[in-house]
């Protein structure tokens, strides 16, 4: 791989930027800042005017890098978002500028203008196989602000099918944002979104399925299931809780979504659910309902306290009640005389003390 070192000013990097559906480019429209690898913009405010007030007192910035498209083009590796903040306030008719100190590109004087774009930025090109230079761009994040996985992968496995997948997952007030900000973790421009539902439709084989489809001319099947999942859930469990953030809906609609269930009912068992204390993780309630109340596990019953424990152990005088044999309170459990699916609760009145061997059997009947 051949590396050469240039050097350019604000004012060359700045010339023809755009930001649109189409891409972001800056470089006299030579330079796209945003290939199909990169992360969307995630700088907060204070990142991002630190980025200014550097050019602006003249301080150096941390190296960018560039890959040589060998026609004339390149694409940004490093320093994506560096590059949007100051694009983003000196280019005209940008709708996404802003301002820094209280003012914008036009309110400062031509001084103050000619100041920034004369600041020097130093610029490493690289050019090389596409193999090099994606393992060149994880190289160099390492330094820098921590990729995802998802992030990392959407470099390995670019091409007309991630471009399509990221049209719906990736973007900020994006087609699913309405859903997924409601019931799934992470955000968009991270692409935990997009992992999610690669996650959920492969089986957790997210570089097998990515590498399978890498070529595809679209998402439409990855499209399809998110639709499907959604309808699922929304017409399953229509009234909305915001214990439902974060489920692995995508997992419950693959396991249980060609089954009918009554929805009242299932908002009656809900309610319940979520009024009971000794239901520890109330996210658990809608695999526990959908799987017939088959796993309690999923809801994490709370357990019996150390002085509830102590309190039968004594009351018993360490005899298992089932087999009958003595033992040290260590070599003991808790547990529900009454099982808390039959009613029971978790209190004093209802704690016994079993061998460990007999309270394994028990569970497993």
């Amino acid at each position: 791989m051949e590396i050469k070192k240039i050097e350019i000013s604000i004012r060359d990097l700045v010339n023809g930027y755009s930001d649109n559906e189409d891409g972001i480019y800056g470089f006299g429209g030579k330079l796209n800042i945003r290939p199909a690898f990169q992360r969307e913009f995630v700088y907060n405010d204070s990142k991002r005017n630190a980025v200014l007030e550097s050019v602006i007192n003249h301080f150096p910035l941390s190296t960018f890098y560039w890959s040589d498209n060998e026609d004339g083009t390149y694409e940004l590796l490093d320093g994506q978002q560096r590059t949007i903040s100051i694009c983003s306030y000196i280019a005209p008719n940008n709708p996404k500028r802003y301002s820094y100190d209280f003012r914008f590109w036009h309110n400062l004087n031509p001084e103050e203008q000619e100041n920034i774009l004369s600041y020097k930025i130093d610029v490493y090109i690289c050019k090389g196989t596409t193999e090099e230079k994606l393992k060149w761009f994880k190289v160099i994040n390492i330094a820098g602000e921590q990729l995802t996985n998802q992030e990392l992968r959407n470099a390995i496995y670019t091409g007309p099918w991630l471009n399509d997948a990221k049209r719906y997952f990736s973007k900020t007030k994006g087609p699913i944002e309405d859903f997924a900000k409601k019931y799934m973790k992470g955000t968009a421009i991270r692409q935990d979104y997009l992992e999610s539902i690669i996650k959920w439709i492969s089986n957790d084989n997210i570089e097998e399925y990515m590498a399978e489809h890498q070529f595809d001319q679209n998402a439409n099947k990855l499209w399809a299931f998110f639709n499907a999942m959604k309808t699922w859930v929304l017409s399953t469990f229509p009234n909305y809780r915001k214990e439902m953030k974060g489920v692995q809906w995508g997992n419950l609609f693959i396991k249980y979504g060609d089954n009918f269930y009554d929805t009242e009912y299932l908002e009656n068992e809900t309610i319940k659910l979520m009024l009971d204390d000794d239901v520890t993780k109330k996210s658990g309630i809608y695999e526990y309902l959908l799987s017939e109340k088959e796993n309690e596990k999923v809801l994490n019953i709370r357990a019996f306290t150390a002085n509830q424990k102590r309190e039968a152990y004594k009351r018993q005088k360490g005899i298992c009640p089932i087999c009958g044999e003595h033992f040290d309170f260590d070599e003991m459990e808790g547990d529900h005389i009454i099982p808390w699916s039959k009613g029971g609760k978790t209190i004093s009145d209802n704690c016994q003390m079993l061998c460990r061997n007999c309270n394994r059997k028990k569970q497993n009947i």
